[in-house]
Parts: structure tokens; sequence; C-alpha cells
């Protein structure tokens, strides 16, 4: 099983931490965010990862060549000649895609306890399923709207009042949740694909929810941080300190070296 992790970010929000270090290496007790959804992927089976890099890419390069893991290989798209936004950066490592098979996509700010083996069981049990997207109910000016059968239908910004609707429900409401940054894509996905180099993983799916089915997978009931301000990283902080096991048994990854843990 494979995985891609968005870790290409400037971490504008961050700042001024990651004027010298990339998000995706900001520390959580000790655990850089990256090592942290690694070990998340791992722990659901997944076996290969490519990780994307712009914003101090060479930290990222460095940190995987020095992680010792006996069972996930990890790879890095270089992005550092352009930041991709989220659909651009997944074009941009396709041909990593190549066996047909479904696979995780993961934003490095996102820390949770989504059953990750769960989700994917979820898509692949919808064989007409183009991809499956983590969601919550919960407050934010940008949703996600989806009709009764939990199909994508379109997307607001209540903010600014915009809407951009993909197709109308066949009842005329909307259910409206907020994208957690965690999903299951089937390599079908590439089709939809611009020929621009830059574009949001969203667009794509707005633009491919018209004639097929991005289905909604609510997960309320378990934690979720998304990593923008250092108050979340601080939230954050207190839920892995309970939750992160430290020592990785098996075949998942040895704990990091101490040096890899900072930036």
């Amino acid at each position: 099983m494979k995985a891609m992790i968005f870790a290409a970010g400037l971490g504008t929000r961050l700042r001024p931490l990651t004027d010298s270090c990339p998000k995706a290496l900001m520390s959580i007790n000790g655990l850089p965010l990256l090592e942290l959804v690694i070990r998340r992927l791992e722990r659901a089976g997944v076996r290969e990862i490519i990780i994307n890099a712009h914003h101090f890419a060479d930290r990222i390069v460095e940190f995987v060549h020095q992680r010792k893991s006996s069972a996930t290989a990890l790879h890095v798209s270089d992005e550092r000649d352009l930041l991709r936004d989220t659909g651009g950066g997944l074009k941009h490592a396709a041909q990593f895609f190549n066996d047909n098979t479904p696979f995780f996509a993961h934003n490095v700010d996102v820390i949770s306890d989504v059953d990750l083996s769960a989700l994917y069981r979820y898509h692949c049990a919808q064989p007409d399923a183009l991809a499956t997207l983590c969601v919550l109910d919960r407050p934010s000016s940008r949703k996600l709207l989806f009709d009764a059968s939990g199909a994508l239908c379109g997307w607001e910004h209540r903010g600014r009042g915009e809407q951009k609707i993909s197709r109308m429900p066949a009842d005329g409401i909307w259910r409206a949740f907020a994208f957690s940054g965690i999903h299951v894509i089937s390599p079908e996905l590439f089709m939809y694909m611009p020929e621009q180099p830059v574009f949001s993983i969203i667009d794509v799916y707005l633009s491919a929810a018209s004639t097929r089915r991005i289905l909604a997978y609510q997960h309320d009931q378990e934690n979720w941080f998304d990593i923008g301000t250092s108050e979340r990283l601080a939230q954050a902080a207190q839920y892995v300190h309970h939750e992160e096991k430290p020592d990785i048994t098996g075949d998942a990854a040895s704990e990091p070296d101490s040096s890899e843990q900072k930036c």
C-alpha cells in the first residue's frame, strides 16, 4: 500500500517558527510532524510513501535519508522549482502510483486518531468511488457540500459567500462538512487533472464530482488537530503525549535519532 504526504507548504501561519524550519519537521514532544504521520500510515499497512518538499526541501531530504526503517520505503517528490499546491503536487508524483491501487493522501500538519484502515476498507468497498475524503462537522469558513448518499456536490466559502456547485442533490438539501486533510484516492483520478502545473486537489474533486462519486467519510468521534498555529501545536502536544507510543517494534520504524527530531 502506498501514500503521499503533502509537506511542501510554507507554513506561513506558524511564522516565525517556520522561518528557519519546514512545518513538516516542527516537533511535538520530540517527534516531527512528518514522523508522526508516517507512523500513523505504517500502522494502517502503508509500506511506500512519497513526500513532496519545497520549503527547506533539503531538510526533508535529510530526514528521509537519516530515518531508519526496515518496513517503509520513503521517497521525496522534489518541488524546489515550483510550489504546486495539493493537486499539482500529486500530479507531479503520479508515476509513483502506477500499480492501479488506491492510495492514501495525508496533510503533514494533520494529527488524528482516525482509523485509517477502516477508511481504506470503506473506500475499497465502494467500487465506483473515485476518492473518499475524511470530513468533520466542525466550524469552518470553507465547507464541502454532499448529498444524502454522501457524494460530493459542491463547495462553499461562507465568509465570502462563494459557492462552486458540481451538481444539485436530488432532494435539494446540502450536507456541509469541513475537509480533514486525509483521503483515499483511486489512481483513475489522474485522468481528471488539468494541464497546468499548479492547482488544488479540491478543484479536481469538484470537477470530477459532476459525473463521478467523491465520497465523504465522517469521523466526528475521533480526535483531530490541524497544526496551523502555535496554539494548535500546543493542543496537539497534549494529545500526542497521551496517545503516541514512542517505541515502534516489529515491522514499523525505529525511533529517530535526536538530530532528526529538531530543526
